[in-house]
């Protein structure tokens, strides 16, 4: 038989791809780490790991291991929190993923509130705008942006993702004003995603525009500032911009139109056995954002949309090339 701890071991050297880091995770040294994997390859009888000086990966095999393993672990966990939350209130460890931007300003804020109701709850949140693997990576809980797209994950719509066509008042004074979507192929473009086109909801309905422009970057951050900066027009969220747009350092584009997908979502892996501690950080947020999250408070698009930038002057060929959005974009990807 082969001990669970083994498969726990196992399971975190094929997390971080390295034995010290799995050994300081679980309070083993290297040399036991490195004996046990051995160990349970001979039980085995299949090479688990390909290990040189620099790298360990997995192996076809210990990738396909590894996969059910992380299902079996998942199991045991999930019926020990089904136990405990019969019996305990809601504690222990919760291992949390959100995306950078919206955590610090909507998130962060309240998270003092929540464990001072929760004060056996501990939190381990990790903040990055890139998709997480919360199965793989052992998260309990995820905050998604967006259209889901693992549908075997578990989701519950905690807040609406409204996103706008926003641009600064400068950079429409220089380049001028659009009046159709299909002037925005005259207008650099800040493109905050890998996607091809953005989606909108318009008059006709739903409609998909080819944003041209020199940047593109997975930073949403990164985007706001550049359209703060004057460098062109991006599609960003009302919680993102909403302040931006109130005191008119972004103006509102074509305010006919929306961004026509997602919405801000809470991920679990699984519907069965969610922990206490999970579904206290679900309801906390559901309370916090509902009836209407607290950006939208005094946000009146309608109002803001109707608001006319100064005239724009008159363009020159050259700032209508600078702003035709030829060329290759820029990618900024983080560190």
């Amino acid at each position: 038989m082969i001990a669970f701890s083994d498969l726990e071991i196992f399971a975190r050297v094929a997390r971080t791809g390295n034995m010290s880091a799995a050994g300081r995770e679980m309070g083993l040294s290297p040399a036991v780490v490195s004996k046990r994997i051995s160990q349970l390859e001979e039980r085995l009888g299949a090479r688990l790991f390909q290990r040189t000086t620099r790298q360990l990966t997995l192996t076809e095999t210990g990738s396909g291991y590894y996969t059910r393993v992380v299902d079996i672990l998942n199991m045991c966990a999930e019926a020990q929190d089904y136990v405990s939350r019969r019996n305990t209130r809601p504690r222990g460890v919760l291992k949390l993923a959100m995306p950078t931007a919206f955590s610090r300003q909507h998130v962060a804020p309240f998270i003092g509130a929540f464990l001072a109701r929760y004060p056996e709850i501990k939190l381990d949140i990790h903040l990055s705008d890139a998709f997480v693997d919360i199965i793989r990576e052992g998260f309990d809980l995820a905050i998604r942006i967006g259209e889901l797209q693992d549908s075997s994950l578990v989701s519950r719509r905690i807040a609406s993702d409204v996103r706008v066509l926003c641009a600064s008042a400068d950079y429409l004074a220089k380049h001028g004003v659009p009046a159709s979507l299909a002037d925005l192929q005259g207008h650099n473009c800040l493109v905050h995603d890998i996607s091809d086109a953005w989606k909108l909801q318009g008059p006709e309905g739903e409609v998909q525009v080819r944003p041209h422009g020199n940047v593109r970057s997975d930073s949403g951050e990164c985007v706001r500032e550049l359209a703060l900066s004057g460098a062109g027009i991006a599609l960003l969220s009302t919680w993102d911009v909403a302040a931006a747009l109130r005191d008119a350092r972004l103006r509102m584009v074509l305010p006919a139109y929306r961004g026509s997908t997602g919405a801000i979502y809470a991920v679990v892996p699984s519907r069965e056995f969610i922990p206490a501690k999970v579904e206290a950080l679900i309801a906390f947020l559901a309370e916090l954002f509902a009836p209407q999250p607290c950006w939208e408070n005094d946000l009146d698009l309608n109002e803001i949309g109707a608001m006319r930038p100064q005239q724009p002057v008159p363009r020159t060929p050259r700032q209508r090339q600078r702003g035709s959005g030829s060329g290759e974009p820029l990618k900024f990807r983080r560190a």
